[in-house]
């Protein structure tokens, strides 16, 4: 059996279509795939900042993005901030070590939702953290993790797109 082709064909755009608009749906359906992602004792340690393109969230964000991704990013139809709850409550812990890996996890399914809706994302983490951490003020435990640039791809699927091999990733890297 083959490689799901939703698994496949998926790919980082490097521009998105500036005339495509996503809706809240479009954004409710996004966010419902992300939170049936599982996680360490269903803890769910994710969260996302959302902003539209043409809504005021969208310019908060923009303006903390580094000039690599503000080539690209602000055309997206959709600019998702991920954050990730590194406290574990009811615990003696300080420090989540699976926080991050839900959160990754939670953007995965995300990510094939868009896809499966014919969109696309692009996950980054070109911009100012400590400026958007300011800005944003997530609550005490939570870090800003990275952005996904969410949106129509504005070219075709890369036909010669190279990922590393099976065997590759079972030697490297104690070899």
């Amino acid at each position: 059996m083959p490689v799901h082709p939703l698994l496949a064909s998926r790919f980082s755009p490097l521009m998105f279509d500036p005339a495509r608009t996503v809706t809240e749906e479009d954004v409710e359906l996004l966010l419902d795939a992300a939170r049936w992602a599982p996680s360490a004792g269903n803890s769910q340690p994710w969260a996302y900042f959302v902003a539209r393109r043409d809504e005021p969230e969208h310019q908060r964000v923009v303006r903390h993005l580094a000039r690599s991704s503000a080539r690209w990013a602000p055309s997206a139809s959709l600019l998702i901030v991920t954050m990730a709850h590194r406290y574990v409550e009811d615990t003696e812990w300080a420090y989540s070590d699976f926080a991050d890996y839900d959160l990754g996890q939670s953007v995965a399914h995300l990510t094939l939702q868009a896809h499966a809706m014919d969109l696309a994302c692009r996950q980054f983490r070109a911009f100012d953290l400590e400026a958007l951490t300011a800005d944003l003020n997530p609550g005490p435990g939570w870090h800003i993790i990275s952005m996904i640039a969410v949106g129509r791809p504005a070219e075709d699927r890369p036909a010669d797109r190279e990922r590393r091999t099976t065997t590759e990733l079972r030697t490297a890297p104690w070899d």
